[in-house]
């Protein structure tokens, strides 16, 4: 008897590769998967900007990035003696509007210098709601907690999402040409849109993802949203908030992607990396300079030097070789010990 529906993606027609070079930007979904990518030893770029819900700041900003222009002068706002600009998240702050123009000149063309060379742009839709800064009338990426009074909040009309990313598709592929777009709506809840309104939300950029996928051969979509919300259709999946997909969830959406997205290698390499992982994290229950351990840890050693050959495992070869060298310390002093 099946509980559930369980539903594994087909194929992507595009596949990513180990040495895939990789960019995500978007929702705080894209921030997850570009982790877990990174996690599994993957070249990535995570979410430069910081978290992007709707359509129009991801376009805008990348095709800023791209055409290397300058951020919006009368965007810049001051906060408790904190500056901010209305295109970018809160985490990208400084303490003047020179330093944190500087900040985000530099980001954006470290993102364009990463979007020129990926292979694959992973982009995370979260929300098709949008608010509107009266004063300039221009749509912003973060409000940060300014007074509610300065801004509109309306549904974006889906023609218009359709013009902006279509015309953001056109910048990218002219910009790299080999470029591969791979879309996903974000399978958190925006509940303070209100559900009704959420869902509406959902289904504008669900139809939007999918025109962009017929109209591009390079553009595919991966079925996060569907995963969580037909697969994985039960609150134990979910954060205490009832709206964020816990740990599990995401374990089981990036299986599924893995399944999907990542060619033959790259399988066998991540679930030999997740064994190699685990043997990282083991630490001996009594003596670090046991014989068995000094054992462990220089097998580990030979199996991270093979690896090595194929990615940067610089950070554990150096852990563990530091592991073995204090193990063999302690067994020195545990032999004069014996024979003092």
């Amino acid at each position: 008897m099946q509980f559930h529906t369980e539903f594994s993606p087909e194929p992507l027609t595009h596949h990513l590769g180990l040495n895939s070079q990789i960019v995500t930007i978007g929702s705080c979904f894209a921030d997850v998967m570009g982790r877990r990518l990174i996690d599994s030893k993957l070249s990535v770029l995570n979410n430069p900007f910081g978290t992007i819900f709707n359509p129009v700041s991801i376009a805008r900003v990348l095709t800023m990035a791209l055409y290397r222009t300058d951020p919006d002068e009368d965007r810049y706002i001051e906060r408790d003696g904190v500056w901010f600009h209305y295109d970018f998240h809160s985490s990208l702050w400084a303490k003047s509007q020179d330093e944190l123009r500087d900040k985000l000149s530099t980001r954006l063309a470290q993102t364009a210098d990463a979007i020129r060379k990926a292979d694959f742009l992973f982009l995370t839709l979260g929300s098709a709601v949008v608010y509107r800064h009266i004063e300039t009338g221009k749509v912003v990426a973060n409000c940060h907690k300014m007074p509610g009074s300065l801004f509109e909040k309306y549904l974006y009309h889906i023609d218009h999402l359709r013009d902006d990313m279509t015309h953001l598709l056109k910048t990218l592929h002219k910009a790299n040409p080999s470029l591969k777009v791979l879309l996903t709506v974000s399978p958190v809840r925006h509940t303070r849109d209100t559900l009704p309104l959420n869902s509406v939300s959902k289904s504008m950029l669900r139809v939007l993802t999918h025109e962009l996928t017929v109209w591009n051969n390079w553009v595919s979509y991966f079925p996060a949203y569907e995963l969580m919300m037909d697969d994985l259709r039960d609150y134990r999946f979910y954060e205490a908030d009832m709206i964020h997909p816990n740990e599990q969830a995401h374990d089981y959406i990036f299986d599924k992607f893995a399944e999907s997205a990542f060619d033959p290698e790259l399988r066998r390499f991540v679930a030999e990396w997740g064994q190699l992982t685990k043997s990282l994290a083991h630490r001996p229950l009594y003596d670090e300079g046991s014989p068995a351990n000094c054992q462990f840890l220089t097998k580990l050693l030979g199996q991270l030097e093979t690896i090595s050959k194929h990615i940067d495992v610089s950070a554990e070869l150096a852990e563990v070789r530091s592991r073995l060298k204090q193990g063999e310390t302690a067994e020195s002093k545990e032999d004069k010990k014996e024979f003092a």
